[in-house]
């Protein structure tokens, strides 16, 4: 918080400086502040069909698994620098989100080892638009999570974890399903 507030000073005093240095303090504080984006997902074994490409007047197969293990995925995004954090958790509570918000905060600064550096901003309910990580949980569905029968529980947490680090191994594909511009217009 107070560096925060230091932080904040300094620009107030940066823009009131003559000599046109109100743009350049815009500009330090759009590269300094990274807004991240986070959300949880549910992956199981009993999971949805997606669409598949096959030829006219054939029906591809698309294993569908009636067992109910499950994993979770808390992943965050940062769509301007193309970065990510996530953790594969086997509950959703308060203490995977505690967890969460330390991965999210070594991936923001690798020196912070309290969340002291992450301001929460909580988006309106139900507008699920409003999160990329929405979009990105679709995306991995859709091509790497959906269709295929898991052997077991850990097998099902493997390909979570494959699946996020190719998602991260892409920062290209970060940014264009991420960027929101209204996140950056402050």
């Amino acid at each position: 918080m107070r560096k925060r507030r230091a932080r904040l000073r300094i620009l107030k005093k940066l823009s009131r400086a003559p000599g046109g240095n109100r743009a350049r303090a815009k500009a330090l504080d759009r590269d300094t502040i990274e807004i991240w984006f986070a959300d949880e997902a549910r992956i199981g074994q009993k999971n949805k069909n997606t669409r598949r490409w096959a030829k006219r007047g054939t029906r591809p197969s698309a294993p569908r698994d009636q067992r109910t293990a499950s994993t979770y995925i808390f992943g965050a995004v940062c769509p301007k620098r193309g970065k990510g954090a996530a953790l594969i958790l086997p509950a959703c509570n308060t203490q995977a989100m505690n967890l969460h918000l330390a991965e999210i905060a070594a991936a923001v600064a690798p020196a912070a080892v309290v969340p002291a550096n992450i301001t929460i901003i909580a988006l309106p309910p139900k507008c699920p638009e409003l999160n990329p990580v929405e979009n990105v949980w679709q995306f991995m569905r859709d091509n790497w999570l959906s269709n295929r029968i898991f052997k077991s529980y850990d097998d099902l947490v493997d390909h979570c974890c494959e699946a996020w680090n190719k998602l991260v191994d892409q920062p290209w594909r970060i940014m264009s399903i991420g960027l929101r511009q209204w996140a950056h217009e402050f």
